[in-house]
């Protein structure tokens, strides 16, 4: 990759966005914040958990609670999340539909290449995986449903961010953590790295969350963009009694092709 282009991406990640909606912010955050904590939360708790003042978020919480989003407990005072956020969110998921459409290329991938398979998408910065397929022999890996990661350290993740928008990409890592830790040298060398991946149409690694495991991965694209990753979690003990690599990466290919087409998207540069 260009060392000009690299450096354009870079002026582009640490550039603030020039927009700010700080009452929208705001109860976004409590939200996030009550959302992730799994329990009841008082003022202060939700206050100190995003960083505010208990006064400035009284009357966030008072809206939040008038629209129906909250539950606060007559007794405790304590804040709780309805059920209001996930009916809206379940009138149309398309996550949903990404299930439906994978199923059966992931049953009949898992069943050809006797490994586990599993759908990844982009879920609060992170990557949470949506569906697997369980191989048809006794011992594989399981990545379970619901199951959150970095981004940043998963095949999955880097699929997705090597099959992304460049501004979405570059808004994503400007507010990510770890890549802001990094030197620029290193935020160069991970950028190089994704234009690779994308060059090359998939991405075959060692894991760096599981030792002994290689991660094959594949995006599920509309267009030229990734809406999900497809990948087969191998332990590498089985690597030489398993399919060649190559082979999996092919039929990993033409699963992801399927379930592009049965979302009704059209794949370009494949």
């Amino acid at each position: 990759m260009p060392v000009k282009k690299i450096k354009e991406e870079e002026e582009m990640v640490v550039t603030e966005v020039k927009y700010h909606a700080p009452a929208l912010e705001k109860g976004l955050d409590i939200l996030e914040y009550i959302s992730m904590e799994g329990k009841p939360v008082s003022q202060t708790d939700i206050a100190t958990g995003i960083e505010k003042s208990p006064n400035e978020i009284y009357r966030m919480l008072i809206c939040l609670e008038h629209r129906g989003y909250l539950l606060r407990d007559d007794v405790s005072g304590k804040y709780r999340p309805s059920m209001k956020l996930y009916n809206l969110s379940h009138r149309h998921s398309p996550i949903d539909e990404i299930r439906k459409a994978s199923r059966y290329p992931m049953d009949d991938l898992a069943e050809k290449i006797k490994q586990s398979c599993h759908i990844g998408v982009l879920y609060q910065d992170k990557l949470i995986v949506i569906s697997q397929a369980r191989s048809p022999e006794p011992i594989a890996l399981s990545i379970e449903e619901g199951s959150l990661f970095p981004l940043m350290l998963t095949a999955s993740g880097k699929i997705l961010l090597a099959f992304m928008e460049e501004n979405s990409r570059f808004e994503l890592l400007r507010r990510n953590d770890l890549f802001s830790s990094y030197s620029l040298r290193k935020q160069q060398k991970f950028l190089a790295s994704l234009e690779e991946i994308r060059e090359e149409g998939h991405y075959l690694t060692p894991s760096d969350l599981a030792t002994g495991v290689m991660d094959i991965t594949v995006p599920v694209r509309n267009g030229s963009e990734a809406i999900a990753s497809l990948t087969i979690s191998i332990l590498m003990t089985q690597m030489k009694d398993t399919i060649p690599a190559e082979n999996i990466v092919a039929d990993a290919k033409l699963a992801a092709q399927k379930i592009s087409a049965n979302l009704g998207f059209k794949v370009s540069g494949s």
